[in-house]
């Protein structure tokens, strides 16, 4: 299965209906163009999947924005990751082992890595599940194999 395919099963239920891939970074965070010219940006480690620009001008003044470039490339965490975990082989990612949303530091013990597909897969299965909780809710995790 293709990635964009996997995002539009994970995430289509956010109202994204993918076309292509335009950005992606180590901690496996996508810049997903839709349909209808809009731009998302899907964040595996706070399991969001939101438009970042309506069209593409949009998205180009986002390449200038300093604030947005350092949240992109996160070299620090990109850094400690690599110390880590090693260097990221084909088709994997860094990521946090529990994501940021549910408590997760972003500190080298939560650090791992994961398969691009996996990340997109878990990060939209959690996002459905706690998406009308609020915030501060008690949650229990649970792991099935």
């Amino acid at each position: 299965m293709s990635l964009v395919e996997e995002i539009r099963l994970s995430w289509g239920w956010v109202g994204l209906e993918p076309t292509e891939i335009v950005g992606e970074n180590e901690f496996g965070n996508l810049i997903v163009k839709d349909e209808d010219g809009k731009y998302w940006r899907l964040c595996p480690e706070d399991c969001y999947c939101k438009v970042i620009a309506a069209n593409r001008s949009e998205l180009d003044a986002l390449s200038s924005d300093q604030e947005f470039l350092r949240d992109w490339y996160v070299a620090a965490l990109v850094s400690l990751a690599n110390e880590q975990c090693g260097p990221l082989i084909e088709g994997r990612k860094y990521c946090l082992k529990i994501p940021g949303i549910l408590g997760g530091t972003y500190g080298s013990d939560n650090l791992a890595t994961a398969s691009q597909i996996d990340l997109v897969r878990m990060s939209g299965d959690i996002a459905r599940q706690i998406e009308e909780l609020p915030d501060r809710a008690h949650i229990k995790l649970r792991v099935v194999e």
